[in-house]
């Protein structure tokens, strides 16, 4: 049985693009007589607007989605802490103390999330009272996990490269685990076995494909679908003001009918469809 999920993160309105993906998600387990799940991810800290969820679900309502709610990410702190742990105790983790602008002046290469992290505190003493981010030694951690591989439904079988990320943060200062820790951690909970979400995070599945290595959990497939683009050819975005699916619903607009407009890929004006992913191998 097919089981997806939709997974957004309650610090500003869903827009066309969510849209776009929550259907692909609904519509994916339909065809498979699975279920399909919304999860909240509100452990964004003081971004996470608690009166949005209640927005989010009336949205996929008006779109004709029907859904099955599992627990929000903030009732599920403890199981990001145990895994952590678990990666502290085995010599996975490490704490880091340097800001952004640091890292960005140290850097000597990109990543793919930006300045790769060049490893400053690896091996220092750190003072553990003040806010520290705790990292995962990429090295260690790829020792210690076999060659893994993942399969996207789009791109075909790919080598996992988590090394691309670098010491990547697991533990946030100001949250309780990144995005890495919580959605892998979350997906296994939860039962997903198709990882449907924008093809750009595809290439966060090779972190997360490592971290189910080193915490024996299961590994479902992976379907990462082409993002909707504004005008100015850039993914829609909470962070740009793309027009929100809440106004669109509030003017009276029909959503079962934009919905299905989406499905057959008539897109609002002003609106495309960007490229998909390509395999990697």
């Amino acid at each position: 049985m097919i089981v997806t999920r939709f997974a957004p993160s309650p610090n500003g309105p869903l827009h066309l693009g969510h849209a776009f993906s929550a259907i692909a998600a609904h519509d994916l387990a339909e065809r498979g007589n699975g279920r399909f799940l919304l999860r909240i991810e509100d452990i964004d800290g003081a971004r996470s607007r608690p009166e949005l969820a209640e927005e989010f679900r009336r949205d996929l309502a008006w779109l004709g989605l029907e859904w099955v709610e599992v627990p929000p990410q903030s009732t599920r702190i403890a199981t990001y802490q145990a895994a952590a742990e678990r990666l502290k105790q085995a010599g996975l983790l490490y704490p880091c103390i340097c800001t952004r602008a640091e890292i960005a002046a140290a850097a000597v290469q990109d990543g793919a999330e930006g300045p790769l992290y060049p490893g400053t505190c690896k091996g220092r003493h750190i003072d553990l009272s003040g806010p520290v981010a705790w990292r995962i030694d990429m090295e260690a951690a790829m020792a210690r996990a076999r060659p893994l591989e993942w399969t996207d439904d789009v791109a075909g079988v790919q080598f996992a490269r988590p090394d691309l990320f670098g010491d990547v943060v697991l533990l946030r200062k100001e949250a309780p685990a990144s995005y890495h820790l919580a959605a892998t951690l979350d997906d296994a909970a939860d039962g997903i076995t198709l990882v449907t979400r924008g093809a750009d995070l595809f290439a966060s599945s090779h972190v997360h494909r490592l971290l189910q290595a080193l915490l024996d959990l299961p590994v479902p497939h992976w379907h990462h679908h082409a993002l909707l683009l504004d005008e100015q050819g850039r993914k829609l975005a909470k962070r740009r003001g793309s027009p929100s699916l809440a106004d669109r619903r509030l003017a009276g607009e029909d959503g079962a009918a934009l919905a299905a407009a989406l499905r057959a890929g008539k897109l609002p004006a002003g609106i495309s469809l960007g490229e998909g992913v390509e395999s990697h191998l």
